[in-house]
Formats: C-alpha cells, sequence, structure tokens
C-alpha cells in the first residue's frame, strides 16, 4: 500500500485538506449511485498505487448519505468495496420492494418495515452503534423529526449531544444502533412506516420518542449543504476549534446523484399519488436548489448549466472566493439521455418510470445507466487533495 490510511479520528480532526463525499436520496435509484462511484473508486484506487484493498472510506474524510444515500454511506464508511455492494443493493432492492396487493400505500405504507430492518441489521450488525469503531471514517446520515418538524443530521464527529453528560437526560447519539439511524433516514412516508429511537429517559418518567422519517422531505435529499455545514460550523462540534477550514485547496466535496427526472406530465386523479407526486417534487426542488448553492459557493468545472438564466455560476461566488472544490455526478433520465447510453434499449414507456423510486424491475437499467455514463474522469480529483504516501 503507497499511502497512509488515516484512523476515523484523523479522519474527523481538523487540518486540510479535507474530502467529502455526499450521496443523494431516491429509492431503488440508489443503484444508479453505485454505479457511478465504481468508476470513482477505479479512479482513486489507480492514484493510489492500484492495490485491490482501496477503499472510498481511505480517501474520504467524511461520507454523507439522505435515505437510500444513507445505507450507502454507512456501509462504504465500515469499509465495504463498491461492486461488493452494488451486489448487495440489487439483492435488497428486490428482497424489500416487493409489491403485495393488500398493502398500497393508502391505509398503511407500502411496504413491510420489517424487511428493511432484517437487511440493515445484516449489513451493518445488530448492535453496531453510530459512534463505534465499526465505522472507518466520518458518517453523517440526514433524517427528520416528524414529530417536531425538524431535520436531524446525525453524525460521528464528536458533539456536544454525542457522549453522556452528567445530569442529563437524553441518550448520547454516539449509542443509537447504527442500522436504526440509517433506518429512519430511509423511512419514506408512503413507502415504510417511521421509525421511533429512544432519545430521553429518565427514572420515574415516561420515556422520549423520537418519531423519525426519509431524510429527503428536508431540505436535504442532496445532502451536500448539510455535510458542509456539519463539517466547517463549530456549533456541530463538542470542540468548536476542530471544525474543518474553508478553501478550494482545504475542501473538497464529491457529490453523486440517484438520475436526474424530468418534470412529471399530467397528474393522477387520486388524492393519495396526488401527495406522493408532490412530495418527489418538491424533494427535487431542493435538491436543485442545494446544486445551486454548491456550485455559488464553489470552485466547480463541469458544473451544469443551471437554468437559462443564471447560467453555471463560473464567475460568481457567494463569499467573493471559492469556499471549497465541488464535483457532482449525476445523470439524467430523460428520453435522449437514456437513449444516448443505452441506445434502442429502453421504449418510452419504460423511460418515464425510470425515476420512480420503488421498481426493483428497473434496477438494471439504471445499473446498465450508471455503468454507461462513465463521468468521473481522473482530472475531477485534484492532486492537492491525494492521501500523503506512506
Amino acid at each position: 500500500m503507497s499511502y497512509r490510511v488515516p484512523t476515523r479520528d484523523e479522519h474527523l480532526a481538523a487540518g486540510a485538506p479535507k474530502r467529502i463525499l455526499a450521496l443523494d436520496g431516491g429509492g431503488l435509484r440508489g443503484i444508479l449511485t453505485l454505479r457511478l462511484l465504481a468508476k470513482v473508486e477505479t479512479l482513486l484506487r489507480a492514484r493510489h498505487g492500484g492495490a485491490p484493498d482501496f477503499r472510498l472510506c481511505h480517501y474520504y474524510d467524511l461520507i454523507a448519505g439522505t435515505s437510500t444515500g444513507a445505507i450507502i454511506a454507512a456501509a462504504l464508511a465500515q469499509g465495504m468495496a463498491v461492486e461488493d455492494l452494488s451486489h448487495r443493493y440489487m439483492e435488497l432492492g428486490s428482497k424489500v420492494f416487493a409489491k403485495s396487493r393488500f398493502r398500497l400505500g393508502l391505509f398503511r405504507a407500502r411496504y413491510d418495515k420489517q424487511k428493511l430492518v432484517d437487511e440493515l441489521k445484516t449489513i451493518f450488525g445488530e448492535e453496531t452503534r453510530l459512534g463505534g469503531e465499526e465505522l472507518r471514517t466520518g458518517l453523517l446520515v440526514v433524517t427528520k423529526r416528524m414529530d417536531t418538524g425538524s431535520p436531524w443530521p446525525l453524525g460521528n464527529a464528536p458533539g456536544r449531544y454525542s457522549r453522556p453528560r452528567a445530569g442529563a437526560t437524553w441518550i448520547p447519539n454516539f449509542e443509537y444502533r447504527l442500522w436504526q439511524v440509517v433506518r429512519a433516514s430511509t423511512a419514506a412516508p408512503v413507502f415504510f412506516q417511521p421509525e421511533r429511537i429512544r432519545i430521553a429517559e429518565q427514572p420515574g418518567r415516561q420515556p422520549v420518542d423520537g418519531e423519525f422519517v426519509d431524510g429527503g422531505v428536508s431540505p436535504h435529499n442532496n445532502p451536500s449543504l448539510q455535510a458542509l455545514m456539519y463539517a466547517t460550523i463549530g456549533g456541530y462540534r463538542e470542540d468548536p476549534s476542530s471544525r474543518w477550514e474553508t478553501g478550494a485547496d482545504k475542501l473538497f466535496l464529491t457529490s453523486v446523484g440517484t438520475g436526474r427526472g424530468g418534470p412529471a406530465k399530467g397528474g393522477s386523479k387520486v388524492a393519495a399519488k396526488q401527495g406522493v407526486a408532490a412530495l418527489v417534487a418538491l424533494m427535487d426542488d431542493c435538491s436543485a436548489q442545494v446544486e445551486t448553492m454548491m456550485q455559488w459557493m464553489s470552485s466547480s468545472s463541469g458544473a451544469r448549466e443551471i437554468d437559462s438564466e443564471i447560467g453555471n455560476l463560473e464567475n460568481d461566488h457567494l463569499a467573493g472566493e471559492p469556499l471549497l472544490t465541488y464535483r457532482r455526478f449525476d445523470v439524467p433520465l430523460t428520453a435522449a439521455s437514456v437513449e444516448s447510453l443505452l441506445p434502442g434499449r429502453l421504449d418510452a414507456r419504460a423511460i418515464a418510470t425510470l425515476a420512480d423510486m420503488d421498481r426493483p424491475e428497473n434496477m438494471q437499467a439504471l445499473y446498465d445507466l450508471g455503468d454507461a455514463a462513465d463521468l468521473a474522469t481522473d482530472a475531477d480529483f485534484p492532486a492537492e487533495f491525494d492521501l500523503p504516501a506512506a
């Protein structure tokens, strides 16, 4: 091995340069994320000597994810290889999202949460904690408290609520089970029941449970901005001086999507379906806004054109100069894009369903789209962010 692998605590400590990986939510479209990441892992492995045991958790100091991105982020942070995780994800999708005529998402959740719970326990371990040493780098999982309406970013950087305090009744975040934190981030309304996590208890009093739903219904379905805040805002740290520095040569963030759908056509007369469509549209709007903000704050070669009015923001910097270096990899799920990548493979009806979050039958096509896109290049990873030699 021609590079030195940082410890988890070294990954999380202050110092520069630092590297963040942020993974969007999007249901089973997460398989597209994984195939885009396969190219990233291949490139970075070659950059660092080509050893087969290279992992993304060696390179990235913080891996953040929302919803399906949280599953991928936590698995990568534990040291899984992208290829292994891709195979596991294909199996998980067909098990967890099996359709049932008794579950239509009208009066109860569309899918049985127990199947997902069983898979998460198998992947992460039933007793693994958020603060556990099984995590080999920084991890951030975006969740939302439905009972309070507030986003809850839960990570393993030492923060003010991470460890026990004398007289405190709340349960330290580091003691939350990892599978349960990830399950909370994937509890998409309509699709799955909320996840209840015990957050406070005191002898003689009723314990307090938080009701958590998918982090994608917060503004952070694309967790890039939340990850940047978590890394650089002192309030998220037990020791505020341990926050990371900003600057184009100090902070590098890679953002990976689950496929970018076009605007919805028409609408359903069924109220429940209208609600789901409105929720998905809101998630897409929030993700687009995050992407705009990230390009506005960063040095971002190859950034996409947000719209015809503001362009790609290459000459605009919110702080006067870039706060970070930023790369975004995603694939449009439009007919033109899909046909260019997989010519003659899918008809118009099949392409129209690719943006759906719960279709196991689409997973192979999404897998192949991610491979065919081949987006990441060596130039996307500046040399100043390479790991130091051993």
